[in-house]
């Protein structure tokens, strides 16, 4: 066994347990990995490990949100229990809309929009998203705030609320912004909430795009909170992710493919260090959001956008 594979899987771990979770796109980065880092397996083991690779991700979420998605918990009453069910209610009818375009469409876009430059275009389009939807949301909290204290800015976006306002003398435009959401907790989603993050999370099969980013992107706009539209991202992932890794896996025995040793070792590697990767960064992301907005990752998709554009410009 090639122990420096497994050591380039292991960095591929890395990586996805990273950009799965921010919004920074995992297919935007693993390209630019291969570029420098390509693991010596067949082109269908590697279409598979690309999607399959996201299973250890998604363990990381289960274990870090068992207590909050087990509607079976003893320690749990009657009311909480049913409040799980609602919401993976919830959570299947988000899933809906990306399983009724993605599955038909997957083979198709991959093979059509998996261009270094579509990618590229998608990460720079969604990153001046992320910075202009967090610019209005910060600007309509001010309006709203200086309305409801006699007119007037009372914030800066880098700034703090005057010390002299009595409630929430510390508040940040950031933190205002969040305080103004209409849906600030996850008890708070409704269905129609849902299923218009369902409908954005569909723009995530256009690779480069993240699905996380759709998801949070739609989540904002729909007035959640950015806590709420993190945490929501996490628990489509699970359906999502465990879907598109089984079809994957079943696309690939269909063609008479079969484990080796070597690649079954690199699989194991990669979805091994993607899940303890993952647990830290889950954790990171939930505590960020409650304090900053997303512009940063938005200013970091088109710095990452332009540099695929000039890396595979000039290559070719």
């Amino acid at each position: 066994m090639d122990f420096v594979q497994l050591l380039i899987a292991a960095v591929y771990g890395i990586v996805e347990g990273v950009t799965e979770w921010l919004p920074i796109s995992s297919t935007g980065h693993m390209l630019l990995l291969q570029q420098f880092l390509a693991l010596d397996v067949s082109k269908d083991f590697w279409d598979m490990f690309l999607v399959v690779i996201q299973l250890g991700a998604i363990i990381a979420v289960i274990v870090v949100f068992f207590d909050r998605i087990n509607p079976f918990s003893g320690s749990k009453d009657a009311a909480e229990k049913r409040d799980t069910w609602s919401l993976w209610g919830k959570t299947i009818v988000a899933c809906l809309p990306a399983a009724i375009v993605g599955i038909p469409l997957d083979s198709w876009m991959e093979e059509n929009l998996g261009s270094p430059f579509v990618i590229a275009a998608a990460l720079i389009v969604y990153g001046v998203a992320f910075i202009l939807i967090e610019d209005s949301r910060e600007r309509a909290a001010l309006r709203i705030g200086g309305a409801g204290q006699g007119g007037g800015q009372l914030v800066h976006s880098a700034g703090h609320r005057p010390r002299h306002m009595a409630s929430s003398p510390d508040l940040t435009a950031t933190e205002l912004a969040d305080a103004e959401a209409r849906v600030k907790e996850i008890r708070d989603l409704d269905w129609k909430t849902v299923l218009g993050i369902g409908l954005f999370q569909v723009l995530s099969i256009v690779p480069g795009t993240s699905r996380s980013g759709s998801t949070i992107i739609g989540g904002l706009l729909l007035g959640c909170s950015r806590a709420v539209a993190a945490e929501f991202t996490f628990y489509l992932a699970i359906p999502v992710m465990f879907g598109a890794s089984g079809l994957r896996l079943v696309r690939f025995f269909l063609k008479g493919n079969a484990f080796t040793t070597p690649e079954a070792a690199i699989l194991l590697v990669g979805c091994a260090v993607a899940f303890v990767i993952s647990l830290a960064c889950i954790r990171f992301l939930m505590g960020f959001v409650r304090k900053h907005d997303f512009k940063p990752f938005g200013w970091y998709r088109i710095v990452l956008g332009a540099l695929v554009i000039v890396w595979f410009g000039l290559l070719a």
